[in-house]
């Protein structure tokens, strides 16, 4: 297997250096003027990481550079140390790389920290054994440096000494390291003597560790973060240690770093699912997803919240109202996001506090100085709707409230909600009619308004509430004609007995393009005339009608048939009361049949009947040009409205399936979306299978251990009987599978991407089908 050259540590950008002749770099080195020499550093790196070979400049650099007490120029030649080729051709180490590790000794023992310091940094990068072995002893000197700064960048130093050069340089690293950590006091260089003990001694860091368990939570962040790392190697390697981890997992989940509580928390779970654990971890992501402001940070925790959902939710279930509280967040996909992990969690006990929680969110839509109101709103209401759905009880408390946003952007969302409970629960039926009839006028949404209408015609089924739900109809579309009223010049409106202005006929002769002569005549009226609306005072739903709003219409006539033969069903055939509502209905209809819908945004008014008869047929083939098939079908159903109430024959074979049809369709469309969800909710809830050979640990047959050790592992014992990680695994795995070709090639390919910590496994599997 082919092995690199060498490692690069060093990245700049190289497409823009200027051509500079060795010798020209050389003088500018052999000058006194260290601005010149630093320059002279930078072409030479540049230039040597773009490919050049520069062999002579080496020693003028050592010659003229080495021994500079300028800072800048200093750190300079540490870039320049990592990219200069310190082997020959013969791969054995150059001569003059002996003068390099004297000035790297000196730069070790120099008096300011500071040099001392980046010089240990920079030790870090090498490989080269040759070079380090001579600086060992000055680096370990430097572990009891006065100055933390130095200590720090020591402890590293030896470290990467020890882990990349060879543990042959520093035998007895480990040994001095934990006597270094040991007698240590500040953060930092605590955290760099552990990381070295965590990947060269892990014996000797579990010591450690044991020993100090209480004193973790102030050892820093960084500490804390690698102490979760070697929980979860350790623990990976042999379960059995992880009852060693459990009061120390416990203590960094309330640490005030969220970094270090979020990784505990995570950490915990992975390791068990004992519902202590879980518990404590799901209670740590929902006081994180609380308190922390980035919305990034959000999201991850939700996505965790909603991934430990799928195994352990009746442990979620008690944090639920917890989790609730990141709705106060102003991000609309932040508060979705939580919506989504909260429904799923909703149970009896918690149903009145959640329905309480939501109804206050819906109220609060309503400041001004909320963004996204309407869209938050719409997201409320679905959330109430399937809380209701699942727990009839709490439909009552919720559909009063919901309904007093019947005239707001969410109402769509409403009128469905209220559909589906007045199907579902007869006995609010008489309370939510009445609060609809007393809405209708408020309702400005078109769609709104038709299923309002559906709900008035289909569900008032006694002989008061149809009188009620027909007067409220009735007084929201007004009596016919549904026409506009045209002003004259002057803005008056035309009084009873004025007739209309006469079209005037203006004729003229033109040229036309081949040059003959042509008449031309043109019919024209009014020009000054303004239409205006009948009355100001006018209700949304005649306006509508005025409008062309021909679907509307349609809805108005279907509600009006349903009513007047739920009269004649209830009060018999030779009602008067019945009788009068049949006659007012079929008004309306005519009235609604005479309006031609609109393509151009003007008005639907009635045919002018005060125009001549030419002129009327021309604006009713106007009219009809611009009409399209949906108004057809609406008219047609106007039509068959209108024949129902006039034929009794029709009216006795249809009646039936006009008052109970579309019920019955509605109730067989809301059982089929129930069952639905009730096999998607099995499917997901589906039982665990798992192997008949599979090993079982029985918590009896164990060695004693203490109470904490048994509280994390008796969940693991029951996931593995019932199959629940095999089965998690391996849909996860079917997840991870990225698709990089297509079907068809003669060679296929896929990749499965595993994320692991922070290491990324990349199995590409590729199929030859030639």
């Amino acid at each position: 297997m082919a092995q690199v050259e060498k490692n690069c540590t060093v990245l700049f950008d190289t497409e823009k250096i200027s051509s500079v002749q060795q010798e020209d770099i050389m003088k500018d080195l052999e000058s006194a003027d260290a601005r010149l020499k630093a320059n002279a550093i930078k072409q030479t790196i540049l230039m040597m990481l773009s490919g050049e070979q520069l062999p002579r400049v080496l020693m003028s650099v050592i010659r003229y550079c080495i021994n500079t007490e300028d800072h800048a120029l200093k750190k300079l030649l540490m870039v320049y140390w990592e990219v200069v080729p310190k082997h020959g051709p013969d791969k054995k180490l150059l001569p003059e790389m002996i003068l390099v590790c004297n000035a790297l000794r000196n730069d070790l023992t120099h008096p300011n920290e500071y040099i001392r310091g980046s010089m240990l940094r920079f030790l870090c990068k090498l490989r080269e054994a040759e070079i380090l072995e001579p600086l060992v002893p000055s680096v370990k000197a430097n572990l009891e440096h006065r100055h933390s700064y130095v200590r720090r960048n020591a402890a590293l130093a030896i470290y990467h000494i020890h882990h990349y050069a060879g543990a042959h340089l520093v035998p007895d690293a480990p040994e001095l390291i934990s006597r270094f950590i040991a007698d240590e006091t500040d953060v930092g260089c605590r955290r760099n003597a552990f990381l070295f003990l965590c990947n060269e001694a892990e014996t000797l860091a579990l010591d450690f560790l044991e020993h100090n368990m209480d004193d973790i939570g102030r050892f820093g962040d960084g500490f804390g973060l690698l102490v979760l790392e070697l929980t979860r190697r350790v623990c990976r390697a042999d379960p059995n240690l992880k009852g060693r981890f459990v009061r120390c997992l416990f203590s960094m989940m309330s640490a005030q770093s969220p970094g270090v509580a979020y990784e505990a928390a995570w950490t915990l779970v992975s390791l068990t699912t004992a519902p202590t654990a879980v518990r404590a971890a799901a209670s740590t992501f929902a006081e994180l997803v609380c308190s922390q402001g980035d919305n990034n940070v959000k999201l991850i925790i939700l996505e965790r919240l909603n991934a430990l959902k799928r195994n352990h939710s009746k442990v979620l279930q008690e944090v639920l109202m917890d989790i609730l509280r990141a709705l106060n967040s102003p991000n609309l996909e932040i508060c979705e996001k939580t919506l989504e992990v909260a429904m799923d969690l909703v149970t009896p006990r918690n149903i009145l506090e959640v329905v309480t929680l939501l109804k206050k969110e819906v109220q609060r839509t309503q400041e001004n100085d909320m963004d996204k109101a309407a869209e938050y709103r719409r997201v409320l209401i679905r959330s109430i709707h399937q809380c209701a759905t699942r727990f009839p009880d709490v439909a009552e408390g919720v559909v009063h409230t919901l309904m007093e946003f019947l005239d707001t952007d969410g109402a769509l969302d409403v009128v469905l909600f209220v559909r589906a409970i007045v199907e579902q629960y007869p006995d609010l039926r008489p309370s939510l009619l009445r609060k609809l009839m007393d809405s209708l006028g408020l309702i400005t949404v078109p769609n709104v308004l038709s299923v309002a209408l559906w709900i008035l015609g289909q569900y008032a089924l006694t002989a008061d509430e149809v009188d009620e739900a027909f007067e409220c109809i009735t007084e929201a579309t007004g009596d016919a004609p549904f026409e506009e009223v045209v002003a004259d010049s002057r803005g008056d409106l035309p009084k009873e007995g004025d007739t209309a202005s006469v079209p005037q006929t203006t004729t003229r002769t033109m040229v036309l393009a081949d040059g003959t002569y042509a008449s031309q005549t043109v019919v024209s009226e009014t020009a000054n005339a303004a239409p205006v609306l009948a009355s100001e005072g006018d209700s949304f739903l005649r306006r509508q009608l005025i409008m062309g709003e021909h679907f509307l219409a349609a809805c108005v006539a279907a509600s009006l048939t349903k009513l007047c033969l739920r009269a004649f069903a209830l009060l018999g055939e030779s009602s008067s009361k019945a009788k009068e509502m049949q006659i007012k209905s079929l008004l309306i209809m005519c009235g609604m049949a005479m309006v031609n819908p609109v393509a151009d945004g003007t008005t639907g008014a009635a045919v002018p009947s005060s125009a001549s008869t030419a002129m009327a047929k021309a604006y009713a083939d106007s009219r009809e040009s611009r009409s399209g098939g949906a108004y057809e079908d609406c008219r047609e159903r106007i039509r068959l409205c209108s024949r129902l109430l006039l034929d009794p024959a029709l009216r006795q074979s249809l009646g039936a399936s006009w008052l109970t049809g579309s019920r019955q369709a509605f109730a067989e469309l809301l059982e089929e979306r129930r069952s639905i969800a009730q096999s998607k909710s099995a499917r997901n809830e589906e039982a665990f299978r798992v192997e008949a050979d599979e090993l079982i640990h029985f918590r009896q047959l164990r060695p004693p251990a203490a109470a904490a050790d048994l509280d994390m592992i008796d969940g693991d014992d029951m996931s593995k009987a019932t199959g629940a990680d095999a089965n998690a695994d391996g849909a996860s795995k079917l997840s991870r599978v990225y698709q990089l070709s297509s079907i068809a090639d003669p060679i296929y390919a896929e990749a499965q991407v595993t994320v692991h910590d922070y290491d990324i496994i990349l199995d590409i599997t590729v199929t030859n089908r030639t």
